[in-house]
């Protein structure tokens, strides 16, 4: 048996800021017995412990490749485990041949915004600026320290519009996706 059948699966939600990718990610892994990882979660436990704000932390990620590059050691480190969920905006480009199953989640902007404002008890505008700093911090920061532009989805085996489905049915495709991705790599 080759390494990627003696570990247990690697799944993969990626998504930009209100896209839902928490929400499944950690749905699955409680549903399917496996590991959830957050690099988000990560990212703001080291902003809580450096006393600034999240959009703070992604300004000094901005100028130093130092604080990325520690948070993708530790998700290197965990998917190598395997049997994890991974949750991520990055992730997923750099486990392309490692991770069994990678999905990425979308929604339009607005849709986004509106999700981040109710769930964080924020003004739309103000949630609208926070994404827009966040994905514009992201984007620049992994094209220019890794090489990868978040609009290319083609290292995606799935990629669904959370906007036209309800949160029940989007789980029910990643779901299925990730049941058939683990039932196939039994079978090897």
């Amino acid at each position: 048996m080759g390494e990627g059948v003696e570990r247990g699966p690697v799944i993969v939600i990626s998504g930009p800021p209100g896209s839902g990718k928490s929400t499944y990610a950690a749905r699955l892994a409680s549903e399917l017995g496996l590991k959830y990882y957050s690099t988000g979660t990560l990212f703001r436990r080291l902003a809580a412990e450096m006393g600034i704000s999240l959009e703070e932390l992604n300004k000094r990620a901005e100028g130093s490749a130092e604080i990325d590059a520690k948070i993708e050691a530790k998700t290197m480190e965990i998917a190598k485990e395997g049997n994890v969920v991974i949750d991520s905006h990055l992730a997923a480009w750099l486990l392309v041949g490692l991770a069994d199953l990678l999905v990425y989640v979308k929604a339009p902007l607005q849709v986004r915004a509106r999700r981040i404002a109710e769930r964080d008890r924020k003004e739309y505008s103000e949630a609208l600026r926070e994404i827009l700093v966040r994905e514009r911090s992201h984007w620049q920061r992994f094209l220019r320290y890794y090489g990868v532009d978040l609009r290319d989805l083609t290292v995606f085996h799935l990629v669904v519009d959370t906007s036209i489905y309800g949160v029940e049915e989007v789980y029910h495709i990643i779901r299925e996706a990730a049941l058939l991705t683990i039932r196939k790599r039994k079978s090897f």
